[in-house]
């Protein structure tokens, strides 16, 4: 699992079986046996993906502190999106292999849907700030996974930040 993981992260969904048994260091039948087909390999990672994206959701739902728990959740995002490279089509909806996720990535929405709602209601970010404008970040963010990884690997987290900086109370735009 962790070396189809890898392999899929760094070189996406469609890398061969063969391939994966290879770097394991086992025979293809024994890959088989274990994931008699490649999408039941894919959602075996994925799985453990969803998995790993609702804790940190979680962890960030029961952090008492509302910058922190918004801010530290979309500095994981951008982080993912760079660790993860070529599972971000299934994670995020637009592989086939994750649609057996899109109840968690509802849930995931609707997480997000609260935190910037304590976040506002805090102050801890603009006032006019909406789900969607954090969304429209996200986006952006995760648009960058097309780009070089020594490119995406300094422009992701500075767009992160010019994010979070965009967030933050007195930040908005300034009338001249």
């Amino acid at each position: 699992m962790a070396v189809a993981h890898a392999a899929f992260a760094a070189e996406g969904l469609e890398l061969p079986m063969r391939e994966i048994a290879r770097r394991a260091g086992l025979g293809v039948a024994t890959l088989y046996r274990h994931f008699p087909s490649r999408p039941d390999l894919i959602g075996a990672v994925l799985a453990e993906q969803a998995a790993d994206c609702g804790a940190a959701m979680r962890a960030a739902l029961d952090d008492p502190n509302p910058w922190r728990a918004l801010s530290g959740l979309i500095r994981r995002f951008a982080d993912y999106q760079l660790r993860e490279r070529g599972l971000n089509d299934a994670v995020l909806g637009s592989h086939a292999a994750g649609l057996p996720f899109a109840e968690q990535r509802r849930a995931h929405a609707r997480g997000l849907e609260r935190l910037v709602e304590r976040a506002r209601r805090t102050e801890a970010v603009r006032p006019e700030l909406s789900v969607e404008d954090v969304r429209v970040g996200l986006w952006a963010i995760a648009s960058f996974r097309t780009l070089p990884p020594e490119r995406a690997g300094t422009a992701v987290p500075r767009l992160a930040n010019l994010l979070l900086t965009a967030l933050a109370p007195g930040s908005g735009s300034r009338q001249s």
